[in-house]
This record gives structure tokens, C-alpha cells and sequence, in this order.
């Protein structure tokens, strides 16, 4: 009975994480039609035909289901390449610890999804004063980079 009581708790703390991520600030909320399933195979797809590759991945819900326990579906891509590194780090060494930047699907309570991100000029902004004009220019750059890629993944 504890057991199930414990269980009880955990899917009650994550049932109202399923809802909908909302706009914050300096983020991209896109919401989708398509299934957190769906999703988590566009962004991939979306990433190919850009100039970004994916560097890593991360999911709670994976780890979760690996250990019996169900929560609504979550995955961080992080996106970056070598290059793009190499000129931050010309930059700021600083502005390293932010990379790669990520992309974050997550599962919502209707069976759609949401694709968010913190736009690339919002992450590297604590840097800019060190980083100069050379940071500013490569944050926009993976500023209509992200959008791409984000606008195409939740794209029907």
C-alpha cells in the first residue's frame, strides 16, 4: 500500500507538468499538432537539412520509463558545431559554458507538443560586454538558425 501511495504522489507531482510550456522571456514557445513522438523524429529530420548538428540529447521521461515510472514525455537537443565553438571561445571563453545550446520537446495533456528554446542572443547576453560585436554577430546568426530549425520541426 505504500508502494502505491508513493507511486500515486509522483504521477500526481508530474500530471500537471504535461500542460502546455508557456511563453518566458527570451524563450521561443512554438506549439505543435503533432505528437511528442512525432516531434522528437522531426527535430532530427529539420537538423539535417540545417547548418547546426545535434551534439546531445537528454530525456527524463526516457530515464523514468527505464525505471517503471510514466511521465509526460520531455527530450533536450543540444545544438551547436565545432566552428560556431570556435568563434564563441574567440569571443569569451566565458560564454563556453553555455553550448551547446538546446531545444527542449516536451509532451502536452491534449496529445500535441511544444517545441521550445532560449533564443541564442538571450543565452550569450551576460557575455556580450566581454565577447564584443564578434559574439553579437554569431548570437544572431544561430538566432535565425534556431528559428529555422524550430519553424520547420513543428511544421505539419
Amino acid at each position: 500500500m505504500q508502494r502505491i501511495l508513493k507511486l500515486l504522489a509522483v504521477f500526481m507531482l508530474f500530471a500537471g507538468s504535461a500542460q502546455a510550456l508557456e511563453p518566458r522571456e527570451g524563450w521561443v514557445v512554438l506549439h505543435s499538432e503533432k505528437s511528442f513522438e512525432d516531434l522528437i523524429k522531426a527535430v532530427p529530420a529539420a537538423v539535417e537539412t540545417s547548418e547546426i548538428r545535434i551534439v546531445s540529447q537528454a530525456s527524463a521521461s526516457a530515464g523514468a520509463k527505464a525505471q517503471g515510472i510514466t511521465i509526460p514525455g520531455n527530450r533536450v537537443f543540444g545544438l551547436y558545431r565545432n566552428d560556431y565553438a570556435r568563434r564563441m571561445l574567440e569571443a569569451s571563453i566565458a560564454a563556453g559554458i553555455e553550448a551547446p545550446i538546446v531545444l527542449y520537446a516536451t509532451e502536452n495533456a491534449d496529445g500535441s507538443s511544444t517545441l521550445s528554446y532560449k533564443t541564442p542572443s538571450h543565452v550569450f547576453a551576460p557575455y556580450f560586454d566581454e565577447g564584443g560585436e564578434a559574439l553579437r554577430a554569431l548570437a544572431a546568426e544561430l538566432d535565425a538558425v534556431f528559428k529555422s530549425v524550430a519553424e520547420a520541426a513543428v511544421a505539419k
